[in-house]
């Protein structure tokens, strides 16, 4: 079945600038091009607290998104001292929903992202993403189990290496797979709608001709 895979990882915040742009896509697209969720690991497994430098280098992305997309940020996440940007767990949450759910994996994915980004929650923390996932429709008590399994650990790093293997490097990223042919670049980084819309219709016509 023809479908868009997603490359993308919730705590990156061109991924949020990105988040209108894919959810119309989504919405315009329907059942023809499903969207499909991979996990990039931005920062999987960081230990380390954000010291000053990362601090000044993020918050330059950020304000760059935020002027480039329009989209919210809340700043005052700068002001947190001990803050470990790990990525891991937010990515590992959404494997997870998409393990129990997959056709809330996108609402989620994008709940998580607007939790971080625009309303300053801890992402990073079991009992916030599972409050994100219940709010989402995925009992809290399945996801919580799910979310430290064996199973699920190994399908996260699955998902990180996904991406790097067809070349990767950056997010978001979306492709155009269709079965019988190898998948179509539709964006490495932002794109607006405008462009986004055309270039997948042009696609499905010409997929669809062969």
């Amino acid at each position: 079945m023809k479908h868009l895979t997603y490359y993308a990882d919730p705590m990156c915040s061109w991924c949020w600038g990105f988040a209108p742009q894919i959810d119309l896509v989504a919405e315009h697209f329907k059942k023809r091009l499903p969207v499909l969720l991979v996990m990039g690991g931005l920062r999987p497994g960081t230990t380390e607290p954000m010291d000053q430098k990362l601090k000044s280098s993020i918050r330059n992305h950020w304000e760059h998104v935020a002027e480039q997309s329009g989209q919210p940020f809340d700043f005052s996440f700068f002001d947190r001292d001990g803050f470990i940007y790990d990525t891991e767990p937010a990515c590992r949450a959404v494997v997870t929903v998409r393990a129990i759910a997959t056709d809330r994996s996108l609402r989620f994915f994008r709940s998580i992202q607007n939790a971080f980004y625009a309303d300053g929650k801890d992402v990073t923390k079991a009992d916030t993403l599972a409050q994100l996932a219940g709010e989402a429709g995925v009992d809290k008590d399945t996801f919580l189990a799910k979310f430290d399994s064996p199973e699920i650990h190994t399908s996260t790093a699955n998902d990180f290496l996904a991406g790097p293997r067809l070349g990767i490097t950056g997010y978001p990223t979306l492709l155009a797979e269709d079965p019988d042919g190898p998948p179509q670049l539709v964006t490495a980084g932002y794109r607006k709608l405008g462009e986004l819309i055309p270039a997948l219709e042009n696609w499905l016509m010409k997929s669809e001709g062969d």
